[in-house]
Protein backbone atom coordinates (compact mmCIF):
# COMPACT_ATOMS: atom_id res chain seq x y z
CA UNK A 1 0.00 0.00 0.00
CA UNK A 2 1.58 3.34 -0.95
CA UNK A 3 2.60 5.54 1.93
CA UNK A 4 1.28 8.98 1.12
CA UNK A 5 0.64 12.05 3.20
CA UNK A 6 -3.05 11.85 2.34
CA UNK A 7 -3.46 8.35 3.81
CA UNK A 8 -1.15 8.46 6.82
CA UNK A 9 -3.51 9.04 9.72
CA UNK A 10 -2.59 7.83 13.15
CA UNK A 11 -4.98 7.83 16.10
CA UNK A 12 -6.33 11.35 15.74
CA UNK A 13 -3.17 12.86 14.20
CA UNK A 14 -2.83 14.15 10.67
CA UNK A 15 0.30 14.23 8.55
CA UNK A 16 0.79 17.96 8.97
CA UNK A 17 0.95 17.54 12.75
CA UNK A 18 3.89 15.16 12.40
CA UNK A 19 3.77 11.40 12.82
CA UNK A 20 4.48 10.10 16.29
CA UNK A 21 7.92 8.63 16.74
CA UNK A 22 7.96 4.88 16.64
CA UNK A 23 9.37 2.97 19.57
CA UNK A 24 13.10 2.64 19.12
CA UNK A 25 15.90 0.86 20.91
CA UNK A 26 15.83 1.45 24.63
CA UNK A 27 12.27 2.78 24.58
CA UNK A 28 11.01 -0.21 26.54
CA UNK A 29 8.64 -1.22 23.70
CA UNK A 30 9.88 -4.38 21.98
CA UNK A 31 7.01 -4.59 19.50
CA UNK A 32 7.54 -2.14 16.65
CA UNK A 33 5.34 -3.84 14.07
CA UNK A 34 2.20 -5.99 13.89
CA UNK A 35 1.71 -8.43 11.01
CA UNK A 36 -1.86 -9.70 10.63
CA UNK A 37 -3.25 -12.41 8.41
CA UNK A 38 -6.49 -11.41 6.71
CA UNK A 39 -8.34 -14.12 8.62
CA UNK A 40 -7.23 -12.45 11.86
CA UNK A 41 -9.22 -9.38 10.80
CA UNK A 42 -12.45 -11.16 9.87
CA UNK A 43 -13.77 -14.71 9.54
CA UNK A 44 -12.83 -14.80 5.88
CA UNK A 45 -13.02 -18.60 5.79
CA UNK A 46 -16.59 -19.13 6.96
CA UNK A 47 -18.09 -15.83 5.81
CA UNK A 48 -16.15 -15.63 2.55
CA UNK A 49 -14.66 -18.85 1.18
CA UNK A 50 -17.47 -21.08 2.48
CA UNK A 51 -20.11 -18.90 0.83
CA UNK A 52 -18.20 -18.95 -2.47
CA UNK A 53 -17.88 -22.74 -2.30
CA UNK A 54 -21.61 -23.13 -1.72
CA UNK A 55 -22.25 -21.00 -4.80
CA UNK A 56 -19.78 -23.16 -6.75
CA UNK A 57 -21.56 -26.35 -5.67
CA UNK A 58 -24.81 -24.92 -7.02
CA UNK A 59 -23.10 -23.91 -10.27
CA UNK A 60 -21.93 -27.50 -10.74
CA UNK A 61 -25.40 -28.92 -10.09
CA UNK A 62 -24.62 -30.35 -6.64
CA UNK A 63 -27.48 -30.26 -4.14
CA UNK A 64 -25.52 -29.83 -0.89
CA UNK A 65 -24.11 -26.87 1.01
CA UNK A 66 -21.39 -26.53 3.63
CA UNK A 67 -22.62 -25.47 7.08
CA UNK A 68 -20.27 -23.51 9.34
CA UNK A 69 -19.58 -26.52 11.63
CA UNK A 70 -18.88 -28.80 8.65
CA UNK A 71 -16.58 -26.25 7.04
CA UNK A 72 -14.65 -25.78 10.28
CA UNK A 73 -14.09 -29.54 10.37
CA UNK A 74 -12.72 -29.48 6.84
CA UNK A 75 -10.28 -26.69 7.69
CA UNK A 76 -8.12 -29.41 9.24
CA UNK A 77 -7.20 -30.17 5.60
CA UNK A 78 -4.84 -27.40 4.49
CA UNK A 79 -5.42 -27.98 0.76
CA UNK A 80 -8.75 -26.59 -0.46
CA UNK A 81 -9.07 -29.19 -3.20
CA UNK A 82 -8.67 -31.93 -0.60
CA UNK A 83 -11.59 -30.46 1.33
CA UNK A 84 -13.78 -30.61 -1.76
CA UNK A 85 -12.66 -34.14 -2.62
CA UNK A 86 -13.37 -35.28 0.94
CA UNK A 87 -16.91 -33.89 0.70
CA UNK A 88 -17.48 -35.51 -2.69
CA UNK A 89 -16.46 -38.90 -1.30
CA UNK A 90 -18.60 -38.41 1.82
CA UNK A 91 -21.60 -37.61 -0.37
CA UNK A 92 -20.82 -40.62 -2.62
CA UNK A 93 -20.46 -38.27 -5.57
CA UNK A 94 -17.13 -39.97 -6.25
CA UNK A 95 -14.79 -42.50 -4.69
CA UNK A 96 -11.22 -42.12 -3.50
CA UNK A 97 -10.01 -44.34 -6.32
CA UNK A 98 -12.00 -42.45 -8.92
CA UNK A 99 -9.76 -40.14 -10.94
CA UNK A 100 -12.84 -38.04 -11.67
CA UNK A 101 -12.93 -37.01 -8.01
CA UNK A 102 -9.77 -34.96 -8.41
CA UNK A 103 -10.91 -33.52 -11.72
CA UNK A 104 -14.28 -32.44 -10.31
CA UNK A 105 -12.62 -31.05 -7.16
CA UNK A 106 -10.27 -29.01 -9.37
CA UNK A 107 -13.20 -27.67 -11.41
CA UNK A 108 -15.16 -26.71 -8.29
CA UNK A 109 -12.09 -25.00 -6.82
CA UNK A 110 -11.57 -22.99 -10.03
CA UNK A 111 -15.22 -21.93 -10.07
CA UNK A 112 -15.09 -21.01 -6.39
CA UNK A 113 -11.99 -18.84 -6.95
CA UNK A 114 -13.72 -16.85 -9.69
CA UNK A 115 -16.89 -16.46 -7.62
CA UNK A 116 -14.93 -15.46 -4.52
CA UNK A 117 -13.25 -12.55 -6.31
CA UNK A 118 -16.68 -11.35 -7.45
CA UNK A 119 -18.51 -11.86 -4.15
CA UNK A 120 -16.00 -10.83 -1.49
CA UNK A 121 -16.52 -7.06 -1.62
CA UNK A 122 -20.30 -7.52 -1.73
CA UNK A 123 -20.36 -9.55 1.49
CA UNK A 124 -20.01 -6.50 3.79
CA UNK A 125 -17.78 -8.50 6.15
CA UNK A 126 -17.43 -7.29 9.73
CA UNK A 127 -14.17 -6.96 11.69
CA UNK A 128 -13.61 -9.34 14.56
CA UNK A 129 -14.79 -8.00 17.91
CA UNK A 130 -12.36 -5.47 19.38
CA UNK A 131 -10.09 -5.40 16.31
CA UNK A 132 -10.37 -1.70 15.51
CA UNK A 133 -9.72 -0.63 19.12
CA UNK A 134 -6.66 -2.87 19.22
CA UNK A 135 -5.24 -1.49 15.98
CA UNK A 136 -5.93 2.09 17.09
CA UNK A 137 -4.10 1.40 20.36
CA UNK A 138 -1.07 0.07 18.48
CA UNK A 139 -0.97 2.77 15.82
CA UNK A 140 -1.37 5.46 18.45
CA UNK A 141 1.81 4.12 20.07
CA UNK A 142 3.69 4.40 16.78
CA UNK A 143 3.60 0.71 15.92
CA UNK A 144 3.50 -0.10 12.20
CA UNK A 145 0.83 -2.45 10.85
CA UNK A 146 0.91 -4.88 7.92
CA UNK A 147 -1.58 -7.43 6.58
CA UNK A 148 -0.74 -10.50 4.49
CA UNK A 149 -3.40 -11.84 2.13
CA UNK A 150 -3.57 -15.02 0.03
CA UNK A 151 -5.49 -13.14 -2.65
CA UNK A 152 -5.42 -10.42 -5.27
CA UNK A 153 -4.64 -6.82 -4.31
CA UNK A 154 -7.67 -5.59 -6.26
CA UNK A 155 -10.05 -6.85 -3.57
CA UNK A 156 -7.61 -7.24 -0.66
CA UNK A 157 -6.78 -3.56 -0.13
CA UNK A 158 -10.41 -2.33 -0.24
CA UNK A 159 -11.41 -5.10 2.16
CA UNK A 160 -8.61 -4.24 4.61
CA UNK A 161 -9.70 -0.58 4.57
CA UNK A 162 -13.30 -1.66 5.12
CA UNK A 163 -12.36 -3.78 8.14
CA UNK A 164 -9.70 -1.64 9.83
CA UNK A 165 -10.17 1.90 8.60
CA UNK A 166 -8.47 4.29 6.21
CA UNK A 167 -4.73 4.81 6.54
CA UNK A 168 -4.08 2.60 9.56
CA UNK A 169 -2.45 -0.28 7.67
CA UNK A 170 0.86 0.71 6.09
CA UNK A 171 1.56 -2.48 4.12
CA UNK A 172 -0.67 -5.03 2.39
CA UNK A 173 1.19 -8.04 0.98
CA UNK A 174 -0.97 -9.70 -1.69
CA UNK A 175 -0.61 -12.67 -4.05
CA UNK A 176 1.16 -10.53 -6.64
CA UNK A 177 4.02 -9.86 -4.20
CA UNK A 178 4.99 -13.45 -3.47
CA UNK A 179 5.67 -16.77 -5.18
CA UNK A 180 4.63 -19.21 -2.45
CA UNK A 181 1.40 -18.87 -0.43
CA UNK A 182 1.12 -19.75 3.25
CA UNK A 183 2.21 -21.85 5.08
CA UNK A 184 5.42 -20.73 3.36
CA UNK A 185 6.75 -17.73 5.34
CA UNK A 186 7.52 -15.63 2.24
CA UNK A 187 4.55 -13.29 2.68
CA UNK A 188 5.43 -12.56 6.31
CA UNK A 189 9.08 -11.97 5.45
CA UNK A 190 8.02 -9.63 2.66
CA UNK A 191 5.83 -7.71 5.11
CA UNK A 192 8.77 -7.31 7.49
CA UNK A 193 10.94 -6.08 4.63
CA UNK A 194 8.28 -3.52 3.63
CA UNK A 195 8.04 -2.32 7.24
CA UNK A 196 11.83 -2.15 7.56
CA UNK A 197 11.78 -4.38 10.65
CA UNK A 198 13.41 -7.60 11.77
CA UNK A 199 11.35 -10.52 12.99
CA UNK A 200 12.57 -9.83 16.54
CA UNK A 201 10.85 -6.43 16.45
CA UNK A 202 7.49 -7.73 15.24
CA UNK A 203 4.46 -9.59 16.53
CA UNK A 204 2.16 -11.69 14.35
CA UNK A 205 -1.58 -12.27 14.69
CA UNK A 206 -3.26 -15.05 12.73
CA UNK A 207 -6.58 -16.82 12.49
CA UNK A 208 -5.40 -20.12 11.01
CA UNK A 209 -3.00 -23.00 11.52
CA UNK A 210 -1.28 -22.24 8.21
CA UNK A 211 -0.80 -18.62 9.25
CA UNK A 212 0.66 -19.73 12.57
CA UNK A 213 3.19 -21.97 10.82
CA UNK A 214 4.12 -19.22 8.37
CA UNK A 215 4.60 -16.54 11.02
CA UNK A 216 6.58 -18.86 13.28
CA UNK A 217 8.76 -19.90 10.34
CA UNK A 218 9.40 -16.22 9.67
CA UNK A 219 10.69 -15.93 13.25
CA UNK A 220 7.82 -14.01 14.85
CA UNK A 221 5.93 -14.75 18.07
CA UNK A 222 2.33 -15.36 17.08
CA UNK A 223 -1.06 -14.90 18.72
CA UNK A 224 -3.98 -16.92 17.35
CA UNK A 225 -7.53 -15.58 17.10
CA UNK A 226 -9.78 -18.62 16.95
CA UNK A 227 -13.18 -17.04 16.40
CA UNK A 228 -14.73 -19.50 18.82
CA UNK A 229 -13.35 -21.37 21.80
CA UNK A 230 -9.73 -21.34 22.89
CA UNK A 231 -8.10 -24.63 21.86
CA UNK A 232 -4.64 -25.55 23.07
CA UNK A 233 -2.16 -24.45 20.39
CA UNK A 234 1.32 -24.86 21.89
CA UNK A 235 3.11 -23.09 19.02
CA UNK A 236 1.19 -19.86 19.73
CA UNK A 237 2.23 -17.40 22.44
CA UNK A 238 -1.48 -16.93 23.23
CA UNK A 239 -4.90 -17.94 21.95
CA UNK A 240 -8.01 -15.76 22.11
CA UNK A 241 -11.52 -15.97 20.63
CA UNK A 242 -11.31 -12.30 19.56
CA UNK A 243 -9.77 -8.95 20.53
CA UNK A 244 -12.58 -7.72 22.78
CA UNK A 245 -14.55 -9.12 25.69
CA UNK A 246 -14.12 -8.41 29.37
CA UNK A 247 -10.33 -8.34 28.97
CA UNK A 248 -9.68 -6.69 25.59
CA UNK A 249 -6.33 -7.18 23.90
CA UNK A 250 -4.02 -4.17 24.03
CA UNK A 251 -0.53 -3.43 22.77
CA UNK A 252 0.84 -3.80 26.30
CA UNK A 253 -0.33 -7.44 26.26
CA UNK A 254 1.59 -8.05 23.05
CA UNK A 255 4.68 -6.43 24.55
CA UNK A 256 4.43 -8.73 27.56
CA UNK A 257 3.96 -11.81 25.39
CA UNK A 258 6.81 -10.71 23.14
CA UNK A 259 9.11 -10.27 26.14
CA UNK A 260 8.29 -13.74 27.43
CA UNK A 261 8.88 -15.21 23.98
CA UNK A 262 12.23 -13.43 23.73
CA UNK A 263 13.34 -14.71 27.14
CA UNK A 264 12.40 -18.28 26.21
CA UNK A 265 14.67 -18.12 23.16
CA UNK A 266 17.77 -16.97 25.05
CA UNK A 267 20.23 -19.80 25.75
CA UNK A 268 20.58 -20.58 29.44
CA UNK A 269 23.88 -19.90 31.10
CA UNK A 270 26.11 -22.92 31.45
Amino acid sequence: MPKTQETTWRAGRFWWEGAPAGPGPGSGCAVRGLVFDLDALTDIECDGHRVAYNAAFTTHGLDFQWSVPRYRQLLALTDERQRVAAELRKRCVATEADVLTKLLADEIYTTKTMLFDELILERDLSPRAGLVDFVMDAVGAGVQVAVVVNGQRGWAEPLVRQLVGEGLVEVVVAAEDIVKPMPDPEAHRHALWELGLSADDAFAVTGSASGLRAANSAGMPTLVITGEGTPDIPAAVAVRPDYGGADPLRLADCQRLHAGWSRSRKPTAA
